[in-house]
């Protein structure tokens, strides 16, 4: 007995969505997490980017969300192989944020609050690719999605823009993070279908 109808390819696409390899629309907002969710106040919430020299610079809550803001209207692209087109988001890029950070680094560890950390090259989240996102459809980020804030890298795999964000350290050399070190691309570029190390 067949277990696949004859003629079946996986699931049908309006033929004007272009999605990256192996990836398939969907419709609602899937809730992936590696651990339990933490539910972070705004009012003990902040930020810190620390420097390879171990300089630190912090937001608290308030301070960040009195920066300038953009609304960011873009694709997102899961690992699992969903794919949700035109996410529109709010949040602070990180050119605002590390305007007036010295640094030498190459690299960046981003650390969430609860004990996730992904890495990404600096570069990555400079020139316009990258945010500290708090609203999401025009409402605050649920912390199922993040929220109060995450990181938002929509050009990678949605396992670097990581919930829940509490700090990004500069780093001279990379570091992998958690499902980095599980056997997860170190980049993961959607359209290259970095999915595990070795794609």
């Amino acid at each position: 007995m067949a277990i696949v109808s004859p003629g079946f390819t996986g699931r049908r696409q309006p033929p004007e969505v272009r999605l990256p390899p192996g990836q398939y629309l969907a419709e609602d907002f899937p809730v992936l997490t590696a651990g339990p969710t933490p539910r972070v106040p705004t009012d003990r919430w902040e930020l810190v980017i620390s420097t390879e020299t171990g300089q630190r610079h912090t937001w608290t809550w308030q301070q960040l969300i009195e920066l300038p803001a953009e609304k960011i209207t873009t694709d997102i692209h899961c690992v699992t192989k969903w794919s949700k087109l035109g996410t529109r988001w709010k949040g602070v890029s990180l050119d605002v944020l590390l305007e007036d950070v010295e640094t030498a680094a190459d690299y960046a560890l981003v650390q969430s609050y609860g004990g996730y950390t992904t890495n990404l090259p600096l570069e990555d989240l400079l020139d316009g690719q990258a945010w500290i996102a708090y609203r999401y459809d025009g409402e605050a980020l649920t912390p199922e999605h993040g929220g109060p804030a995450r990181l938002l890298v929509p050009h990678l795999y949605f396992w670097k823009s990581a919930k829940w964000v509490h700090g990004i350290q500069l780093l001279l050399e990379d570091e992998p993070g958690f499902w980095e070190s599980a056997g997860y691309h170190d980049y993961g570029d959607p359209w290259r279908e970095q999915r595990y190390q070795g794609d």
